[in-house]
């Protein structure tokens, strides 16, 4: 196969999503129940959190869902909290979490871009989020297409923004691969008519992914010897 663009998924493959998401996951949950032991045992729920481990349960709506679907989860279960302002607070308190890259990421861009790819981000975060974390690493001028759920394309596992990416780039279906964590990233490849690989470092087990994906890799930084790079 003759790849010329890469499009990555965020959470969960670009940086860790445990180590990225458990901490600010708890935070969120302790503000939004004000030490109400009801109500936070209520969101953890809602968001599929498990206090007692601090960490996501493998159906999390968290870890492929849209922050307005997550808001709307929250919201449903504290009837006193408006739905916009849950969504903008996810949103504005994301914007400062501490990432865990899964790979250095600034010179594993650069190897790709030295093979002459085209590299994008499509995440069902924001895309404000998208770039403040990217740009928290140093990595966001070394993207050439950032996209979140809000930017216009639609959300995974939609085939709309992944097309968007390669129609930006001027490139065909069968040119891209899409990089993911979870069925949603490698649904919405195998619909765009593009390559998928899906890698380990979210929380979906490889059971789940395989169906989906022409490789499982431990983690991105395995991409360029899977693609043959120099």
């Amino acid at each position: 196969m003759k790849i010329k663009g890469v499009l990555f998924d965020k959470d969960g493959t670009l940086f860790d999503f445990q180590k990225t998401w458990n901490a600010w996951s708890a935070q969120m949950i302790e503000h939004f129940s004000a030490g109400d032991a009801g109500r936070r045992n209520a969101i953890a729920d809602a968001v599929g959190f498990d206090l007692a481990r601090q960490a996501f349960d493998l159906d999390s709506i968290v870890i492929a869902g849209t922050n307005r679907q997550v808001a709307e989860c929250v919201s449903a279960v504290l009837p006193d909290q408006n739905v916009d302002e849950v969504e903008d607070f996810l949103m504005q308190s994301s914007l400062t979490a501490t990432v865990s890259e899964a790979t250095p990421l600034v010179p594993f861009f650069q190897r790709l871009k030295g093979n002459d790819l085209k590299i994008g981000v499509m995440t069902n975060d924001t895309e404000a989020g998208a770039r403040a974390h990217l740009d928290t690493v140093g990595a966001l001028d070394l993207l050439d297409f950032v996209a979140g759920f809000d930017s216009g394309f639609g959300a995974k596992p939609a085939p709309g923004p992944l097309l968007a990416f390669a129609k930006a780039m001027g490139l065909s279906q069968d040119q891209v691969v899409m990089v993911g964590d979870s069925t949603h990233d490698l649904i919405a490849g195998r619909a765009a008519g593009m390559h998928t690989i899906g890698v380990l470092t979210g929380l979906a087990p490889r059971s789940d992914l395989a169906p989906y994906a022409d490789t499982i890799l431990p983690d991105i930084s395995h991409i360029p010897a899977y693609l043959g790079l120099s």
